[in-house]
């Protein structure tokens, strides 16, 4: 009998697995077994960082307004029983329906505190 040739679907199936695990160190990038448990693993850390990344970004914010409305009430301190802090800034934002995210408020924050200075000012008055 002649001999038959395999075909090449699982070759190519494995070639697949090999190049998204080129940058893997070991026999991470090597082995077919190890390179599919690998796999498995990083696209789960992947999914769950994707979500972890937004928390931190946005956790990042916060601090940065907060401790930018904190200098100023340091530096203005001329009314002492009121203090200023993030907490009490967006609750009266949303009041006053100033449509701000916190990723444009902490830019704000940053480039110009002026104008995040003339924002908590207005709300307060």
């Amino acid at each position: 009998m002649t001999r038959i040739k395999r075909g090449y679907i699982a070759r190519r199936r494995r070639t697949k697995m090999r190049l998204f695990a080129s940058s893997f160190r070991g026999a991470h990038s090597r082995l077919t077994r190890t390179i599919t448990q690998q796999k498995i693993r990083t696209l789960v850390s992947t999914h769950r960082d994707r979500n972890r990344q937004k928390r931190n970004f946005r956790r990042l914010w916060i601090t940065r307004i907060n401790a930018v409305i904190r200098d100023n009430d340091n530096k203005e301190s001329y009314n002492y029983n009121y203090s200023r802090n993030y907490n009490r800034l967006v609750p009266n934002l949303y009041k006053e329906q100033l449509l701000l995210n916190r990723k444009i408020l902490a830019q704000i924050a940053i480039s110009k505190k002026n104008c995040l200075y003339m924002i908590s000012n207005e709300i307060i008055k």
